[in-house]
């Protein structure tokens, strides 16, 4: 499923998607940045509550499909250019990590 199908079939807010076309192959949980960068996989939703600048950097290392910031979280400023501007997807949503998870396993 593409960023932008997920996006609108689960209801989340696009706050940059430059490339809405990029699929969604899996999924990856997590704030400690330095963990994710090593972790999350090439193509992952990565959901997060982190919203500063350097998830756009982590995002673009990892070379994840798009971040979702969940629970409400609204990026800081600068952010979602900035993430427009390294074409990386950027969403938010109201739902916990867990049930953004549960809509990702259905989604794929």
């Amino acid at each position: 499923m593409t960023v932008k199908e997920f996006a609108a079939q689960y209801g989340l807010t696009a706050v940059a998607m430059p490339d809405g076309e990029r699929d969604i192959t899996g999924a990856y949980i997590g704030d400690l940045l330095s963990w994710v960068m090593g972790r999350a996989g090439s193509g992952d939703a990565w959901v997060t509550i982190m919203s500063n600048q350097n998830i756009v950097a982590v995002a673009t290392l990892a070379d994840v499909a798009c971040i979702i910031l969940a629970e409400d979280v609204q990026p800081d400023e600068g952010v979602a250019a900035l993430a427009q501007q390294k074409g990386i997807n950027l969403l938010c949503c109201s739902r916990s990590a867990y049930e953004i998870a549960l809509s990702l396993q259905n989604a794929l």
